[in-house]
C-alpha cells in the first residue's frame, strides 16, 4: 500500500445510535477518498443484553470480560454475526462495499488464552498480513470483530481495543479508538490533549484513569510504541479528519514523540460529566 492505513476501533455502543453509525461511516467514506479504512469493533453491550435474557452471568475482572467457554457461542454470534452485520449494513446504507470479517480470517492473527482465571480470553498478535491487504485493494472497507482462535481451533473472546491495536501493527497503520466518550478525561473532568508513558502511569496511580480506560489507554500505548507513532483515543461523533488534525481527541504518545515541556497537555475544552471508567467493547 502506498499511503498508511487507518484503523478504527468502534465500541459496541454505537449500534445503540443510528445516527452516530451514519455519521461515523460517511466520515469514513470521505477518508476512503485518500486512505484505505479497517473498522474494528467489540459488542459488549449487545453481549451483556444476551447473557442476560438467557440468564447467564457475565462478569469483569480490571475491565476485561471473564468469558466461558461454554458462553463462546453466544458471544461469538453476538459479535461476529448481529454486530458485524448492523456495521455492515450502516456502511452499505452510507455507500461503501463492507466485507465482514474476524480476528481469525484469512490467518490475519493468532491468538493464545490469558489465563485460566479469565476463560475463553484471547491475547492477539499478529500473523499473516497478505489476505487483509488483498481485500483492502479490492477498495471495500474490512468490519472485523474481535472473536479470535488458538491454533487449537479454540475460540477466543479479545478485548476490541486490543483487536484493533493488533490489526493497526499488522498494517503498519495509524489507529483511532473511538467510543461515546470525547478522549482521556483528567481529574477535573477536562479532556487532555497528550499523554505518554510517565503520566499514564500518574493518572493510573492517581485513580484518575482507571478499569476500561485502563486497557484502551494501555493498549494505545502499546501500539504507539510498536508503531512510532501516535494513537488516538476520541469520540465516534467526530470528524476523523479532525481527529487526526488534533483537534479533538487524546493522543497517546510513544517515547520517540514525547513532548518534555509537559506530561498532561490539558486541552480547554468543556467540563465533562463522563469520567474515564471507559467504554472498552
Amino acid at each position: 500500500m502506498s499511503v498508511s492505513p487507518i484503523v478504527i476501533k468502534v465500541g459496541g455502543a454505537l449500534l445503540d445510535d443510528a445516527a452516530a453509525m451514519t455519521r461515523l461511516f460517511l466520515s469514513v467514506k470521505d477518508v476512503q477518498a485518500t486512505r484505505p479504512v479497517v473498522v474494528v469493533h467489540g459488542g459488549g453491550p449487545l453481549v451483556e443484553t444476551l447473557m442476560a435474557s438467557l440468564g447467564l452471568q457475565s462478569t469483569k475482572i480490571d475491565g476485561l470480560r471473564v468469558t466461558p467457554d461454554e458462553h463462546m457461542p453466544y458471544i461469538c454470534g453476538a459479535l461476529a454475526g448481529s454486530a458485524n452485520k448492523q456495521l455492515c449494513a450502516a456502511a452499505l446504507a452510507a455507500g461503501i462495499t463492507p466485507v465482514g470479517l474476524s480476528l481469525l480470517d484469512g490467518n490475519m492473527v493468532v491468538c493464545e488464552p490469558l489465563a485460566d482465571q479469565y476463560g475463553a480470553v484471547g491475547v492477539p498478535s499478529t500473523a499473516d498480513a497478505s489476505f487483509l491487504k488483498n481485500v483492502l485493494a479490492q477498495s471495500t472497507l474490512p468490519v472485523i470483530s474481535s472473536i479470535g482462535s488458538s491454533p487449537q481451533g479454540r475460540l477466543l473472546n479479545v478485548n476490541a481495543d486490543q483487536a484493533a491495536t493488533v490489526i493497526a501493527e499488522l498494517l503498519n497503520a495509524e489507529l483511532l479508538l473511538l467510543s461515546n466518550v470525547d478522549g482521556v478525561l483528567d481529574g477535573n473532568k477536562l479532556l487532555i490533549g497528550e499523554l505518554n508513558a510517565a503520566s499514564i502511569s500518574k493518572y493510573a496511580d492517581e485513580g484518575v484513569i482507571t478499569d476500561g480506560m485502563k486497557v484502551k489507554v494501555d493498549a494505545a500505548l502499546a501500539s504507539a510504541e510498536n508503531l512510532g507513532r501516535a494513537v488516538y483515543i476520541a469520540s465516534w461523533a467526530a470528524d476523523i479528519n479532525d481527529i487526526l488534525n488534533k483537534k479533538t481527541g487524546t493522543q497517546i504518545l510513544p517515547a520517540a514523540l514525547t513532548n518534555t515541556q509537559s506530561t498532561n497537555a490539558d486541552l480547554p475544552h468543556t467540563d465533562f460529566t463522563k469520567g474515564n471508567a471507559g467504554e472498552v467493547q
